[in-house]
């Protein structure tokens, strides 16, 4: 296995408005994603306008200058091709997937939805999409039990007036209130070609797709004045606990234990994402051992933990698990803070610790074996840290985490009185 976390070519340009292209040609097969990354996620969302970044995601599809309502899909998908796009805290994507020789009409549709979708947008599709995104809440947050964890977590997690306080489903309430004008200001704030980062990998070499972009983007005019996000990387620890119960329609007990650790991208992260996979990833992790395994408190399937990427404020940590029959929230809690707690005072081992830097390097690999990880990978990079280059470090960092880094971590930010507990409670137990 090769120590880079990237043994690929890079080759970048920045156009005259400011969009920077990200190229890595591979000959392996005859495909090409297309990734386009906005720095704007709900991070970026100012007081009364929540909900704006993933309410964009869907009105992108919708139609355009040149494009018609639903034609961006009928047409990637005509062409053998794939095509989604996704909204966080920190930013939105929008990717394509097609045979090598669509290049050229995938960075066509891309453009035509940056320049031209305000001048296409009318007051009929954005009723259209609020009801979309109304009901994508009840179906994804709302009517599912658990559902709203992590809408729940967050302001927990992170105080009133910080830039991750809100998830990015954002508030029905300011989606409703805000008028067409104010969603087109959105737009012409964010999503400019000098706020992007494009990234082609496939089989497609950098001059071909430096041209391209040139032709398709190069005309769209530079914002120049993007207002940045509220910074959000200081969190003060309050000293105490934070503990929230929810009573609802559960079939079982859950508990959410969770912790700010280091931003994204940083060294403490990777210490961070060591951890939390011997905590909480797979069979062979210390909550399952423990809570599923030994003292069988927790339901073998739903026990658990995982860490958050968010690069621009401490990210946080959750280990999770669902009570079996008989099992009292209370004594769930217990165990799985009682095992957190272990990893300050239990050494990880160095078959742990081998362990989980084997299933992040095969989890690393899995993404980086098809072009569109590699695609979503570097566009991260360009747009968070300013170089796509630094996707070779992310799998060497995790690889060069010592037990003694993991305790220290653990010691200093995964501690009782700094944790946010959520738990819900089957309504029969009120």
């Amino acid at each position: 296995m090769p120590d880079s976390g990237y043994p690929w070519p890079i080759e970048t340009t920045r156009l005259d408005n400011g969009l920077r292209v990200v190229v890595s040609e591979d000959r392996t097969a005859p495909a090409v994603a297309v990734n386009l990354w906005y720095d704007v996620g709900s991070r970026h969302e100012p007081t009364g306008q929540t909900g704006f970044a993933h309410l964009f995601e869907h009105l992108m599809f919708e139609g355009s200058v040149n494009v018609a309502k639903t034609e961006h899909m009928k047409l990637i998908q005509g062409s053998g091709g794939s095509l989604n796009a996704t909204t966080n805290p920190d930013r939105t994507n929008y990717f394509e997937t097609v045979p090598a020789e669509h290049l050229e009409l995938a960075l066509w549709l891309e453009a035509d939805r940056m320049g031209g979708l305000v001048p296409a947008l009318t007051q009929e599709t954005l009723d259209n999409q609020r009801d979309v995104v109304k009901n994508e809440r009840r179906q994804r947050y709302e009517n599912v039990p658990y559902g709203d964890a992590w809408l729940r977590l967050l302001p927990l997690l992170y105080p009133p007036g910080h830039p991750y306080h809100h998830a990015t489903i954002g508030s029905m309430a300011d989606l409703n209130a805000a008028d067409l004008a104010t969603f087109q200001a959105f737009h012409q704030t964010y999503y400019a070609p000098d706020n992007a980062v494009l990234t082609v990998v496939g089989d497609a070499t950098a001059a071909e797709v430096f041209t391209l972009a040139q032709r398709y983007f190069g005309a769209i005019p530079a914002r120049g004045d993007i207002p940045a996000a509220p910074d959000g990387h200081t969190v003060a620890g309050t000293g105490r606990p934070v503990v929230e119960t929810v009573t609802g329609d559960v079939p079982a007990a859950r508990v959410y234990v969770a912790h700010r650790t280091h931003p994204f991208g940083s060294p403490g992260y990777d210490v961070a994402t060591v951890a939390v996979t011997v905590l909480g990833s797979g069979r062979g992790s210390r909550l399952y051992q423990r809570l599923a395994d030994g003292e069988r408190l927790a339901q073998p399937d739903l026990v658990g933990a995982y860490g958050v990427d968010l690069a621009h404020a401490p990210a946080p940590v959750i280990a999770t698990a669902t009570a079996r029959p008989g099992v009292s929230a209370e004594q769930l809690a217990a165990g799985v803070a009682e095992v957190v707690d272990e990893l300050t005072t239990v050494p990880v081992t160095a078959a742990e610790l081998d362990r989980a830097k084997a299933l992040l390097s095969t989890a690393w690999w899995r993404q980086m074996s098809t072009v569109d990880g590699r695609a979503d990978a570097l566009g991260r990079y360009a747009t968070q840290f300013g170089d796509p280059a630094r996707t070779a470090d992310r799998l060497p960092g995790w690889l060069s985490v010592t037990a003694g880094q993991i305790a220290e971590l653990a010691a200093d930010l995964l501690t009782p009185a700094d944790r946010v507990t959520l738990t819900y409670l089957p309504e029969e137990t009120r």
